[in-house]
């Protein structure tokens, strides 16, 4: 297994002294913690062409997609998918939407204008405004990559209905959870908001949740 985050295991004793809850979640998960995969571009493509549909059949388009672009391999090449055509892209199954999110990111990418090297040193806001300015990455897909790509600790994305969801079932006795109530949950974990997600997230699904 990979090793955990830096921050996480201060993460967890901080949350556990501050959180009922976290102090009763965090132990079921035993050693299991965020790990990162892949590389941004091909995070980022793989989230597009899973959109609004079911994890099997996005597995299944996503090889198919692989399988067409020139030399084919795990981590794709920008320049590589702009030198497929729409036809080509189409018929592994992508709609002509994803097609064209696609081809966009692709150019973003190969443009240089997402400063990928920079993001290290850039605030969680300031790399959503890049990742939103792509046709297709909306602010939720931004904050999932900021979780599992950059492994960031604190972000919190109520635009996540298994959050929701999930602060509802532990903290709510299952009542429906505003917004704002779950705002007020979260800001309590800070500066680890994105560690209690996860945990909340495996609270619903035991099998580690991955982007």
């Amino acid at each position: 297994m990979a090793e955990p985050p830096a921050f996480w295991d201060d993460a967890c004793k901080h949350l556990a002294k501050r959180d009922r809850v976290m102090r009763k979640l965090i132990p079921k998960c035993g050693n299991s913690h965020l790990t990162c995969r892949g590389d941004a571009f091909t995070t980022l493509a793989r989230s597009i062409v899973g959109q609004q549909i079911s994890v099997k059949a996005a597995q299944s388009v996503w090889d198919r997609f692989v399988a067409a672009v020139p030399g084919g391999s795990v981590h794709l090449q920008p320049d590589s998918v702009l030198r497929l055509q729409p036809p080509e892209m189409r018929a592994a199954g992508l709609s002509a939407r994803k097609v064209e999110y696609l081809n966009d990111l692709a150019l973003h990418f190969s443009a240089g204008s997402v400063h990928e090297h920079q993001w290290a040193q850039m605030e969680d806001e300031s790399i959503i405004d890049e990742l939103v300015a792509i046709r297709g990455i909306g602010r939720w897909t931004a904050q999932m990559f900021l979780i599992f790509h950059l492994i960031r600790p604190d972000v919190l994305p109520l635009d996540d209905l298994g959050l929701i969801k999930g602060i509802s079932v532990n903290y709510f006795s299952g009542e429906p959870v505003s917004r704002a109530e779950a705002r007020e949950v979260g800001d309590a974990w800070a500066p680890f908001r994105s560690v209690a997600t996860w945990y909340i997230w495996r609270s619903l699904e035991p099998l580690p949740v991955d982007y």
